[in-house]
Order: structure tokens, then C-alpha cells, then sequence
């Protein structure tokens, strides 16, 4: 029986918005450092501040046999991307993951989840992810009817990595994702959302919107599992969810990218004018030297339900809030989602991403980026690093490793 808590410790993988973003919601950085009281409508400030003044980590990940120095902003930058580059960039992710399942008790989606979703689809290039990661997703799916998910961010994360691996690893559906993803589904609420956590965590925990799409990449990758489903009441949920993404309007235009992504898995949600409307907003924020800001997709207010204060602080604060500069995660997510739906590598603009990435990775093989939500671990550049190899190999600039 499995009695491990499932404590989803997820680190703000943050950015900041930019201070004219905050006078389009009418709030002033000053303001909006006044806390009001929890569970507030969307934009309310969560009265819940985080502690501040803690040491700087000397290590991002570290236990036996793995020492990942402290990702930070001057790290040197590689001389030339290739397949060195690229081995020490799989080595980075391999040690994130085995570091979180042999240190943590939870699936974090800006490690062990990221990892179990994104990781086995590069497996033709970088060959096969970690079993032992898999045996930890495996573990914790509850071991009976009676033993429910603690957290549904968990359970979604668990079934969309148990889904992937099945994909594009093994070809076929095992028993323990179908029982995975028959759980998950028990989460879904009334309304047809998956309900995230309750701060916001950028960009993995944002919106009940953004986690439900990240439980369609599960029941979508899952070979067979949604053709061959029988059950009534988990078929009732599945039309629910489905119901709910067709008809959600985005409330901000990182959401209206999940729209891009989700229309590459079940295009009959997303129709044509929307995703028309998603690429074009693409286009429009891509900045001069190639790159996307994760900190213009959202006014700050609209991140999330409650957004607490030292988080808006730290957002107001940084030097460049006004024009924030292109960042690893959002070059990369907009690669990703412009090629999956259909843009060409040899696009002018495609091709100066992909030069903004190559230019930009560091010697550990990360793809340094700044979180405001703790200016500690930094675990959105674990994030930006699966992406970042998501988006090169999509583009052909990952070559296949010989000794993968």
C-alpha cells in the first residue's frame, strides 16, 4: 500500500510582467503590494507571503553520486552547440530526475514531471529516459479504489508522464497508466476543469485551463486507452473535460497559446479562427533578437486566482519589468508550438529562434532562466531545458547520439 504523500514542493518558475502590464490592470506596483484576503476572483492577492532572506543554495540538485551546481545568470555560455552540448545537456536532466525521486517524496512538475512527459519523446535522439524515474511514477498511483489522489496537479502530471513513456517508449498501453489515468479523471470537477494549486507556480501552475490541457496530452498519448475506453462514468468525464476546453475563452495569451497546444491534440476543440488568432499572437511578441518573453504573456493579475504579494513585488522590481527581455522557456514553448502546428523550419522566424537557443545554452548543458518566485533553486531552468531540446529537435538540430 502506498502511504507516500504526493506533496507537489513546486518552485515559482517564474518571470516577471512588465510594469506597464500592471497599469493595464489598473493596479499600481505600489498597490498591488497590498494583501487582501484569499479565495478572492480572478486577480484577487493572496495574503499568503513566502519567506524571504533564505541562503542561496550552493547546489540545484545534490545527493549521492549528483552535484548540480546552482543555476545561475552568469554561467558561461557554450562555445559552439553540438553533441557534446547536447550529452551534457541530457546528463543535467537525468541528474535533476534521480536527484528528485532519490531525495523527495512527490512528482514536481518542474523536475520529475517534466521529465516523464517531454523526456521519452526525444528517445529516438537521446535514447532510452530513466526506468528508475518510471518505477517512481508507478509508485505512486494510489494501489487501491479506497486511496485517493492527495493532489490532482500529481495525479495529472503522473498519468501524462506514464502516457508519454507508454508512447514513446514501449509503443503500447501498460495497466498501470490506464489505472493511472482512471484516477485522474476521478478529479475532475463538476465544471469539467482539473483545479490547480493554489498559488501560482509559472508557468506549470497557472490555471485550472492550463492544467486541464495538460491532462489531455495524457489521455491523448495514452496508445489506445481513449479509443478503447468503456467505462460510462470516466467517458462522462472525458466528454466533460472536453466540453469545458472547447468552450473556455482564454483570459490571457499564454492560455491562448495552450489553445495552440491543445489544438495539436484534439483539433476538433480549437477551431480554425482561434488557432489563427494564437499564431499570429505568437508573431507579434516574437522580440527582435529572435527570442520570446514568458513575462509578456500575462498581465500579472491574470496569472492566476490570487496572486500574493511578495510575488507581485518581485515581479514589479526586476530592472527590466518594463521590456522584458526573451527568455529560454517561452523561445523554446513557441518553437514548439509553432512547428507542431505546421510553420516549417526553414521559417525566417523559426530559424532566428532556433539561433537564439543555440546561442544560450550554458556549459552544464542547462538553458539558464530566472524564477521571481524564489530566487533560489530556479528550477524553471529545468524546465526551459526540456523544451529547449524539445524545440531543436523539432527543427532537426538534435542529432541522434551514438551512444544513446
Amino acid at each position: 500500500m502506498n502511504t507516500r504523500q504526493i506533496c507537489l514542493t513546486l518552485t515559482l518558475l517564474g518571470s516577471v510582467l512588465p510594469t506597464a502590464l500592471f497599469a493595464a490592470e489598473n493596479i499600481s506596483p505600489a498597490a498591488a503590494a497590498v494583501p487582501v484576503s484569499p479565495g478572492k476572483p480572478a486577480g484577487a492577492v493572496s495574503e499568503v507571503a513566502k519567506p524571504a532572506g533564505k541562503p542561496k543554495p550552493k547546489f540545484q540538485y545534490k545527493s549521492e553520486g549528483i552535484e548540480v551546481p546552482a543555476a545561475t545568470a552568469d554561467e558561461p555560455k557554450v562555445k559552439a552547440f553540438g553533441p557534446d552540448t547536447i550529452r551534457a545537456a541530457r546528463k543535467y536532466l537525468d541528474d535533476g530526475a534521480h536527484n528528485w525521486v532519490r531525495e523527495k517524496s512527490c512528482i514536481a512538475c518542474h523536475s520529475t514531471g517534466t521529465y516523464m512527459v517531454d523526456r521519452p519523446v526525444l528517445t529516438p535522439l537521446l535514447g532510452k529516459p530513466s526506468e528508475e524515474v518510471l518505477a517512481d511514477f508507478i509508485d505512486n498511483i494510489p494501489k487501491s479504489e479506497a486511496k485517493s489522489d492527495i493532489s490532482t496537479i500529481s495525479s495529472v502530471w503522473r498519468s501524462s508522464g506514464l502516457a508519454s513513456w507508454d508512447k514513446h517508449v514501449t509503443g503500447k498501453l501498460s495497466e498501470h497508466t490506464a489505472v493511472s489515468l482512471q484516477r485522474t479523471m476521478t478529479r475532475l470537477e463538476p465544471e469539467g476543469f482539473f483545479k490547480t494549486y493554489k498559488e501560482v507556480e509559472i508557468p506549470y501552475i497557472t490555471t485550472h485551463f492550463q492544467l486541464t490541457v495538460q491532462a489531455a496530452r495524457a489521455v491523448v498519448a495514452a496508445p489506445g486507452w481513449l479509443a478503447n475506453l468503456k467505462d460510462a462514468d470516466t467517458l462522462e468525464r472525458v466528454a466533460r473535460m472536453k466540453k469545458f476546453l472547447r468552450e473556455h475563452e482564454p483570459v490571457n495569451d499564454y492560455e491562448l497559446a495552450l489553445k495552440l497546444q491543445l489544438a495539436a491534440l484534439m483539433p476538433e476543440l480549437v477551431p480554425p479562427p482561434q488557432r489563427n488568432a494564437a499564431t499570429a499572437m505568437l508573431w507579434r511578441l516574437q522580440q527582435p533578437d529572435g527570442g520570446w518573453s514568458t513575462r509578456r504573456m500575462s498581465p500579472v493579475m491574470k496569472w492566476h486566482e490570487a496572486v500574493d504579494a511578495e510575488t507581485i513585488a518581485m515581479l514589479a522590481a526586476e530592472p527590466d519589468a518594463a521590456s522584458p527581455a526573451s527568455d529560454a522557456y517561452m523561445t523554446a514553448f513557441a518553437i514548439v508550438l509553432l512547428r507542431e502546428s505546421g510553420v516549417p523550419t526553414s521559417d525566417p522566424r523559426i530559424q532566428e529562434g532556433v539561433t537564439w537557443l543555440k546561442q544560450n545554452q550554458r556549459v552544464s548543458g542547462r538553458w539558464w532562466m530566472k524564477s521571481l518566485y524564489r530566487d533560489t533553486y530556479h528550477y524553471i531552468t529545468y524546465i526551459s531545458t526540456v523544451q529547449a531540446l524539445r524545440a531543436l529537435a523539432l527543427c532537426g538540430e538534435v542529432p541522434k547520439l551514438t551512444d544513446s
